[in-house]
């Protein structure tokens, strides 16, 4: 890896479908306003239920991306 500081934020992503989408999305979200993602590492899933169904899944994850700081 070549030299350089990178920055590791957590956020949550959600979708009503699958763990997959909730990752994708949260990338997806963070890279409007984040530059130079580099590594995305899925901390927990879980999901929402309600009335005995799940209705979102969830999943944490820590991004990182170099710090232009």
């Amino acid at each position: 890896m070549p030299d350089g500081v990178y920055k590791r934020i957590e956020i949550i992503g959600t979708s009503p479908n699958s763990w997959e989408d909730a990752v994708e999305n949260a990338v997806e979200k963070a890279s409007e306003t984040l530059d130079d993602l580099r590594v995305c590492e899925v901390d927990k899933l879980d999901t929402r239920i309600e009335d005995d169904e799940v209705v979102a899944y969830r999943a944490r994850v820590k991004l990182s991306f170099k710090y232009q700081g």
